[in-house]
């Protein structure tokens, strides 16, 4: 059934596209809508081109295609330090504005709109083109940040971190889709890795700058301090980013191509999912109504939206099943999700044992996260450049998963007594895991697809990752309270403590300020509590890892073309990636 949809998609995606809009008279036809070729034809012109073509191809870059690329990094850097600068502020924000169970939406309100902004915004660059869209998402990430810096009560706050994740998704996503458009598929890895490096720096860093700016100023300049970089990237980015592509469309034209009720579908699906998860097994159990129903709703709209994808209805698809065609395509699918989960898993839940465990303040929890910001930059890196040099992958993410495995596994050993040599080794290990497969995954998802789809490829790989970065916290939230709850009456002495820390409140209550509060032997309970209860979160981790090394077993390499096909140039006048004027 679903190939038979995937062969309908592909039959009928010519139709619909040319009947809304017009091609420019330079314009090439489009291959896009041709049935994708079968593994045996793709180890053929894998052939063909190692016969033909060198392995380093000559192609310019000019100084503009270099400042675009600096730019889009600083862009980077803005949206990652916003995912996870409150990891450690948090409880200074929790406590000025007395949030409570509310707390949660400081995360999930940022996370839902990121992902489910992702695919319209997607679909709006192949639609309305890219500058416009990239600087809007740029506006609301920096006019997010002053609202939540801004922010009076709890209310104002999520909705300014809600604005945030729309800009930080989309940040993400035109980022990549930009690369495209200048590199060739070959060559992207190594831009990719730059560029990401950046946007990992900004991951593995934001809680040592959001420790350090809480704890010696004030919460509010956590972000505060984006509104600068957001607007050098908006001034910058207006001027930098033209594109000299002929559009003759009509408003009405485009307007029509827009996937208006499969975005609807996939956003309220994914809100549902997250809504669940936000509660389980805190303010309600996971057999409660108020949790299964949303998470069934959830992953039922996600079955109505592929079907209605491979319907024929929709004029342009904005995930279209041809995109799943291969299989590598699937495996690198369900590979972002583990990858990205396993990143916020890590990022997450090692705080809490710096803070609740070995009682580091939140200023040291955030220096003591350097090892994982110091080895994952240069290991994706190396891995875009190694992607670049050989065109092979498989071998990459493999690496790249056992690495994950290895960390998580010597991670969950932690407790009182950890060596600092012990955890340094275990965020090595993880973070050049992650950084060698978070590079060299949309490269492996661009290569069975044609140039024309490469804005739809990108923004379904960054929905998938946005949505392992939800399950990324979800999941070990839920095995960590579910252990602690399991734990807390024979391990915890305390009645006051044991409410504290019971349904959800360890999680809230992480910080060595909190266990300090009580008796020594008390403390000393508390601690090996929050040690137990990680080490499950870390062994659990350890097992996706492990999964997602093995789905790598299963993919097929896929030939990495050498030039560039797009109809997407900078104006003329300037050099792009693929070595012409433009």
């Amino acid at each position: 059934m679903f190939l038979d949809a995937v062969r309908k998609d592909k039959a009928s995606a010519t139709d619909g596209r040319d009947a809304i809009q017009e091609r420019s008279a330079d314009s090439t036809p489009s291959d896009t809508d041709k049935p994708g070729p079968s593994d045996q034809e793709q180890e053929q012109e894998q052939i063909m081109l190692e016969e033909k073509e060198p392995a380093e191809p000559h192609f310019e870059r000019g100084l503009r295609f270099w400042a675009i690329i600096v730019v889009l990094g600083i862009s980077g850097l803005l949206g990652s330090l916003e995912h996870t600068v409150v990891v450690t502020a948090g409880p200074y924000i929790l406590q000025d504005l007395n949030m409570r169970e509310e707390f949660v939406w400081i995360t999930n309100g940022f996370f839902v709109t990121s992902t489910a902004m992702t695919p319209l915004l997607g679909q709006l660059c192949n639609i309305f083109g890219r500058r416009w869209v990239f600087l809007t998402v740029i506006a609301f990430n920096t006019l997010g940040s002053g609202i939540c810096g801004g922010a009076t009560s709890s209310d104002m706050l999520i909705a300014g971190r809600a604005l945030q994740g729309a800009g930080s998704g989309g940040i993400v996503l035109i980022i990549n889709i930009i690369v495209s458009d200048l590199c060739p598929l070959r060559h992207r890895g190594r831009y990719f890795a730059v560029i990401l490096a950046i946007y990992g720096i900004g991951l593995a860093t934001g809680p040592l700058i959001g420790g350090v700016v809480a704890e010696y100023s004030t919460w509010r300049w956590v972000f505060y301090l984006s509104l600068p970089i957001g607007g050098f990237s908006m001034i910058s980015m207006f001027f930098l980013l033209r594109y000299d592509t002929i559009d003759n469309t009509t408003m009405g034209q485009k307007l029509r191509r827009l996937d208006i009720v499969g975005n609807l579908i996939l956003a309220a699906s994914t809100v549902s999912v997250l809504y669940s998860l936000t509660y389980a097994g805190t303010i309600y159990s996971w057999s409660s109504w108020h949790t299964l129903v949303p998470l069934l709703v959830g992953f039922l709209g996600f079955l109505i939206f592929g079907l209605y994808e491979a319907s024929g209805l929709p004029v342009e698809p904005v995930m279209p099943m041809r995109l799943l065609a291969h299989r590598t395509s699937i495996i690198v699918f369900i590979n972002t999700w583990v990858n990205a989960c396993m990143y916020l898993w890590f990022l997450y839940f090692l705080p809490i044992y710096f803070q609740a465990v070995a009682l580091y303040s939140a200023t040291r929890a955030g220096y003591s996260l350097f090892p994982q910001a110091a080895a994952g930059a240069p290991a994706s890196i190396v891995a875009g450049l190694i992607l670049s040099r050989w065109g092979k992958f498989k071998a990459l993410h493999f690496a790249g998963f056992a690495f994950c495995a290895v960390g998580m596994g010597i991670t969950s050993l932690v407790d009182e007594s950890t060596s600092i040599v012990h955890w340094a080794a275990c965020q090595i290990l993880v973070a050049i895991g992650v950084g060698v497969v978070v590079d060299t995954l949309p490269p492996a998802f661009q290569a069975p697809v044609s140039e024309d789809d490469q804005a739809a490829a990108t923004s379904c790989w960054a929905f998938m990752r946005s949505f392992g970065g939800i399950w990324g916290v979800a999941i070990p939230a839920v095995v960590f309270n579910n252990r602690v709850d399991e734990m807390l009456t024979s391990t915890v002495s305390d009645p006051a403590a044991r409410a504290l820390l019971g349904r959800g409140g360890a999680f809230q209550e992480a910080s060595a300020n909190f266990v300090r509060q009580f008796a020594p032997d008390v403390q000393a309970e508390i601690r090996t509590l929050y040690a137990d209860a990680l080490d499950r979160v870390f062994w659990v981790g350890a097992i996706f890892a492990v999964v997602g090394a093995l789905l790598c077993l299963i993919e097929k390499e896929v030939p990495m073309r050498l030039h560039l096909q797009t109809r997407y140039h900078l104006e003329k006048g300037e050099k792009t990636g693929h070595g012409h004027e433009a």
